[in-house]
């Protein structure tokens, strides 16, 4: 990382890069309407190679959104449905007996990909849940003795129902602890909901076989991708090319510690929240054509590294207390320096020429 403003950077990211983010995000454009903050999550999680979880209720473009990213970019991609009865070995893998050689092989499961959709994670058990813990984290998976590393790059995007809803779980602590951020969509504008149904009703029939069926938007999906894995290498280069000033470290290192003693709080952040702000703050720095990050890019992704991470005491919810209430007085402290940094834009974090 950088310590000196003047020091390796250069005046706005490498246009090769800045022209694939325009790329992918016009393709999802023609697929999806609106959810532009979704799309930066995603693009932000691709490019530092940080686990994301989507939550919301079902209908909201989930699982399309994925699905159209990956058509974007030519990774390899696998999709697995969730259920209550999913077991570890459908993920991971399994060793198989050969019985004409008395011998065991492994057959690799789906997480052997660059891109995992795990869709619906919440509605399999515990257990299941917990077979990514290795592969989120460490990138390998462990068969019977053997132990193989994935692809790269290697990243999970998995989409969640909220918990109240029936045949739901939660997910343990220590596997939300490993997404590096989890978005929380919410309903399209009125706007976007009439194009959502003009979309919709232009798309038609597909015939198949003897028969035709009614198209929906995955028929849409261009097959072509708009760019390769070198653009996203390059990608995540220019994101460490990013730089970050002592002065956003101290309010980073303020913020994560303000939640381990705050009175309303049981679980307060790890020391992967820090981590994952940095990152994602540089990758978004990068999405919006900064090569410096500020406190903007702090304040807008907060709650999506916090929240999940931080749990409640029981005399918190008796009060009424909520995670997004608790994350304002988390930033209030020193909110207005943050959002005066803002508006000076570089000049709060180095001088860029």
């Amino acid at each position: 990382m950088n310590t000196h403003a003047d020091e390796g950077l250069n005046p706005s990211p490498p246009t090769a890069t800045t022209e694939f983010i325009k790329a992918v995000r016009a393709r999802v454009g023609e697929v999806v309407v609106g959810q532009d903050e979704v799309v930066e999550r995603l693009l932000i999680s691709l490019f530092t190679g940080g686990h994301l979880l989507l939550q919301g209720v079902p209908g909201l473009a989930k699982t399309l959104l994925v699905s159209v990213l990956s058509k974007s970019i030519d990774l390899a991609f696998n999709r697995v449905q969730f259920t209550v009865d999913l077991l570890p070995s459908d993920i991971l893998g399994s060793e198989i007996l050969d019985p004409r050689t008395n011998t065991f092989h492994t057959r690799k499961g789906p997480v052997f990909t660059n891109l995992l959709l795990a869709d619906e994670i919440n509605r399999a058990a515990p257990k299941v849940q917990s077979a990514l813990l290795e592969a989120m984290q460490e990138r390998r998976v462990t068969i019977g003795t053997e132990t193989f590393e994935l692809p790269a790059p290697f990243l999970v995007i998995a989409t969640q129902n909220p918990v109240e809803q029936a045949g739901t779980f939660e997910l343990p602590e220590a596997q939300l602890d490993r997404f590096m951020l989890c978005h929380r969509l919410s309903y399209p504008t009125p706007d976007e909901e009439r194009e959502v149904l003009r979309r919709n009703s232009r798309l038609g029939v597909r015939r198949q076989e003897r028969g035709a069926v009614a198209k929906t938007e995955f028929d849409v999906l261009s097959h072509e991708p708009v760019g390769t894995i070198n653009d996203l290498v390059t990608a995540m280069e220019a994101v460490h090319d990013v730089y970050v000033s002592e002065t956003f470290t101290d309010h980073v290192v303020e913020l994560v510690n303000r939640s381990r003693k705050h009175p309303a709080l049981e679980l307060g952040c790890s020391p992967r929240a820090g981590i994952a702000l940095v990152k994602a703050s540089r990758a978004r720095a990068l999405i919006h054509g900064r090569n410096y990050v500020t406190p903007e890019d702090l304040y807008r992704l907060a709650e999506d590294v916090i929240l999940h991470r931080v749990r409640l005491n029981y005399e918190a919810l008796a009060d009424g207390m909520t995670g997004p209430k608790v994350l304002r007085e988390l930033l209030g402290p020193f909110g207005d320096s943050l959002r005066h940094s803002s508006r000076n834009g570089a000049a709060a974090h180095g001088r860029v020429s």
